[in-house]
């Protein structure tokens, strides 16, 4: 079996499995039956946060070395947090980096998505200024994070 092969049947397998084992507040799937390399994925703000109610869209492309390397994942919900960039919806998350493993299934991954949501790195920011207001006026973060939810991730 050659390794486009291999990484196929590694995308189908995922599939099966959250289509039978679906992760709370998140839904993912190909774009199109024809193409398992396309992803969209939904995940539901958690509750107690300033995304509480807001459904974000993300994107998952399946690049050739996967699952050696990580997949191209974007939120296409344009959203205020320090680790997701504002312009483009790239993530600064450390396993789609440096520490992605063939391990790391796209279940395991929405699950980290949703941590992130929850709980911010202002340690390794992709917005400097959005991380420094995280660190020092949190009620003013919150506050512009609940409006920006309203705005492009409300139904």
């Amino acid at each position: 079996m050659n390794t486009a092969q291999l990484r196929y049947k590694r995308i189908q397998k995922e599939l099966i499995s959250l289509l039978k084992n679906p992760v709370e507040n998140c839904s993912a799937g190909p774009v199109d039956d024809n193409n398992l390399d396309n992803w969209h994925a939904t995940i539901i703000g958690p509750t107690e946060t300033p995304y509480e109610g807001g459904v974000f869209n993300l994107d998952i492309k399946f690049i050739a070395e996967y699952p050696y390397k990580a997949p191209v994942v974007k939120f296409k919900t344009k959203i205020f947090h320090p680790n997701i960039s504002s312009v483009d919806g790239s993530i600064c998350l450390d396993i789609l980096k440096n520490q992605w493993s063939p391990s790391i299934t796209i279940d395991k991954l929405l699950l980290s998505l949703c941590s992130l949501l929850s709980d911010a790195n202002s340690k390794d920011p992709l917005e400097p200024e959005i991380a420094h207001m995280y660190d020092i006026n949190r009620k003013k973060f919150n506050t512009t994070a609940k409006e920006w939810t309203l705005r492009y991730a409300s139904c």
